[in-house]
């Protein structure tokens, strides 16, 4: 039981059997049912990267609609090539919502007592691979969203042409799918730089308001020893020769990052101060040491999504680290 509080005390002298394995967890009779839960929101997250990377928009022939306002047959075409691409982005919509209560239910099982969060990641190591593979996902979503302007103007292209059928009191088959609510609430959603990380945050933060018997200390240090472990894991030669992939490196870093920021939105003074139970500077420092290509999106996301970066509380040093 207490490999992983050697971990994170960094007495790796006694070279301790545990990290989390994030390539071979497998669950548990007690994790089972939440871990099958999650599994069937996770299955689909390949699909919907796949689909997001193939996302082209219909941005020429949005422009020919405009300059031509009166050529009818651009307008169409226009139209024709918007439509299915609105679905699109109504499916990785709801797959926000599905992920949101993925998280939620991890959550729960995390941060029940009477374990502490690091007995929990060391006894429910399936889960907490779980939660490494959301996060990992958003992050990933999130990089794709933000190289991608097209999202945003072919939405945009939509509801103004909703709202001009509207006035002309025409009603659009599409709208059975997509109606006025459900634009509303995927506007809000794409409007924002990183969609499913602000999903991830909002859903941490319902959790612990939701669950108010259950001290937040709960959920932020469950976030917080996650992020050592993973630092850990990283800087370790002997743990990282266990990696059988490089891609759990990567995977690992990402995780390590999409912790880190919704600790820092949650956690009353965030990650950054002094108080925090998370060796930013460390943490900073892990990323920095990996070829600049691999790590820039994941130094970006500490720069722009995280809340308390720019705060009086945050030390000089590691805002010179992340210029």
């Amino acid at each position: 039981m207490g490999n992983l509080l050697k971990v994170l005390t960094r007495e790796i002298e006694n070279y301790p059997h545990f990290f989390l394995d994030f390539e071979n967890a497998q669950p548990t009779d007690g994790e089972r049912e939440v871990w099958n839960q999650v599994n069937a929101v996770l299955q689909d997250s390949e699909s919907i990267l796949s689909d997001l990377q193939a996302y082209k928009g219909a941005g020429q022939e949005i422009r020919d609609a405009i300059q031509n306002p009166n050529d009818i047959q651009l307008q169409e075409k226009a139209w024709n090539a918007v439509c299915p691409l609105v679905v699109r982005l109504k499916r990785f919509y709801e797959f926000s919502l599905r992920l949101e209560k993925a998280l939620q239910s991890l959550l729960e099982s995390l941060t029940c007592p009477p374990y502490t969060p690091t007995q929990h990641l060391e006894r429910e190591q399936a889960l907490a691979k779980e939660f490494a593979e959301i996060l990992h996902f958003t992050l990933r979503f999130d990089e794709l969203k933000m190289r991608n302007p097209a999202i945003q103007n072919d939405f945009s292209y939509y509801r103004r042409t909703i709202s001009r059928n509207r006035i002309n009191n025409m009603h659009l088959d599409i709208e059975n799918d997509v109606n006025n609510e459900m634009a509303n609430r995927m506007s809000l959603f794409y409007a924002e730089a990183t969609p499913m990380l602000k999903t991830l945050s909002n859903a941490t933060t319902s959790f612990v308001s939701d669950n108010k018997t259950l001290p937040i200390e709960n959920t932020t240090d469950c976030l917080s020893t996650m992020a050592s472990v993973c630092k850990v894991m990283l800087e370790t030669p002997e743990y990282r020769s266990r990696f059988t992939s490089e891609d759990t490196l990567m995977f690992c870093m990402r995780v390590m990052v999409g912790v880190i920021i919704l600790y820092d939105h949650v956690h009353p003074v965030g990650a950054f101060c002094k108080t925090s139970k998370i060796d930013m500077k460390g943490c900073i420092k892990v990323l920095k040491e990996q070829p600049p290509d691999s790590v820039e999106g994941l130094l970006n996301a500490l720069r722009f999504t995280t809340k308390h970066l720019n705060d009086e509380s945050t030390s000089k040093q590691i805002r010179a680290m992340l210029q």
